[in-house]
């Protein structure tokens, strides 16, 4: 899932070092769009695969273009403005505790000092991977 190393990273931190900001909820994740999708004029942001697919299957045979987003480094100014940053249109997330701690098992499981878990994983689960080329 796009961005998910980055939040992992983020919620491990945040698990390990400051703990009670989860516990009352006051950590949020700002969900960014996975497409831009344009017709005619007509801009609209979807958030999940199964979104666009849905969108693309009311359009058929329409013209339409869609842009993929692989990170927020890819936005410019006002696309991260429009859809991730502006409180009136911005979608959150709340963390939850039960979030936190797998975050922190993953993130110890695939970046820590042991790498026996980290190939167990990668063995696991290589097959399922998706290239993005």
């Amino acid at each position: 899932m796009d961005g998910s190393h980055i939040r992992t990273l983020l919620l491990t931190f945040f698990y390990r070092y400051m703990r009670p900001l989860i516990e009352r909820g006051h950590v949020y994740i700002a969900q960014p769009p996975l497409y831009r999708l344009q017709v005619g004029k007509k801009v609209e942001y979807l958030y999940s695969e199964e979104e666009l697919q849905a969108r693309l299957k009311e359009l058929e045979g329409k013209g339409y273009e869609v842009q993929r987003f692989k990170g927020l480094g890819e936005m410019n100014p006002e696309q991260l403005w429009e859809t991730t940053m502006n409180p009136e249109k911005r979608v959150l997330k709340r963390v939850e505790l039960q979030d936190a701690l797998e975050a922190s098992e993953l993130f110890e499981r695939l970046m820590g000092q042991e790498v026996a878990p980290r190939r167990e994983f990668i063995e696991e689960h290589a097959r399922y991977a998706e290239l993005d080329i």
